[in-house]
């Protein structure tokens, strides 16, 4: 599965424990991530400071579900499972 443009779940619901550019601490669950746009376009996609655990994550169906807010749903019900 891609990615749905402009979804950006994936940058808002889990926590990110290493450093982001703009973010040096990483990002709490649940805070959008300073390198969102307003289209919800993660900046630092494919670029070399893109942190490692966004370049491996990787859309499926079972955590992106039909739809965005599906998708926020999934990734907060992770993030309180295994924060």
């Amino acid at each position: 599965m891609a990615c749905r443009a402009g979804c950006g779940a994936c940058c808002i619901a889990p926590s990110i424990s290493s450093p982001i550019p703009g973010m040096p601490q990483g990002k709490p669950a649940g805070v959008r991530c300073i390198q969102l746009d307003e289209a919800n376009r993660c900046r630092l996609f494919n670029q070399p400071e893109r942190p490692a655990v966004c370049e491996q994550f990787s859309a499926t169906v079972s955590i992106c579900g039909d739809n965005d807010a599906q998708a926020l749903h999934n990734l907060q019900w992770l993030e309180r499972q295994t924060g």
